[in-house]
C-alpha cells in the first residue's frame, strides 16, 4: 500500500508499444478522482492527443475531462517500467513486476486503510 499525503499526483509510465512517455496530472475531488491534465511526447497505437491538445515543450497537452471513483492499473511486469506516481516531488515505481492489478482511489475518512493483499494503492 502507497499512501498519499497530498490531494495530487502525477501518474506516468512510457508505452508498451510505441515506448513514448504519457502523463497525467490527478487529484482527488472527495470520494472521486479528477484528471486536470494530460500530455504525451508523441502519438501511435491507441495515443492520440485529446481534443484541445496543444504541443508545449515537446508534450501534447490537453485539459482532464473525466472523474472516476478509482483508477485499476495493469501490473502485467512485461512492460519493464511499469507505473510511476509523484506527489510533492517524491516518486515511486509501482506495478513492475506481474501481480494484482494496482488500485488508486481516495482515501474514506482520516484513517489509512490496512493493507491489502490485492496490490491496493490508496492516497
Amino acid at each position: 500500500m502507497l499512501a498519499l499525503a497530498s490531494p495530487t499526483f502525477q501518474l506516468s509510465w512510457t508505452h508498451s508499444v510505441e515506448h513514448v512517455e504519457w502523463q497525467e496530472e490527478w487529484r482527488v475531488s472527495g470520494s472521486t478522482l479528477t484528471l486536470d491534465t494530460a500530455r504525451i511526447r508523441g502519438s501511435g497505437a491507441g495515443m492520440e492527443p485529446g481534443d484541445k491538445a496543444v504541443l508545449k515543450d515537446g508534450w501534447w497537452e490537453w485539459p482532464g475531462a473525466l472523474s472516476v471513483p478509482s483508477l485499476v492499473l495493469a501490473a502485467s511486469g512485461a512492460t519493464g517500467g511499469g507505473w510511476t506516481i509523484c506527489t510533492d516531488g517524491t516518486c515511486s515505481q509501482i506495478g513492475t513486476a506481474s501481480g494484482a492489478p494496482l488500485i488508486i482511489a481516495p482515501c474514506s475518512g482520516d484513517a489509512i486503510p490496512e493493507p491489502a493483499a490485492t496490490g491496493k494503492t490508496s492516497g
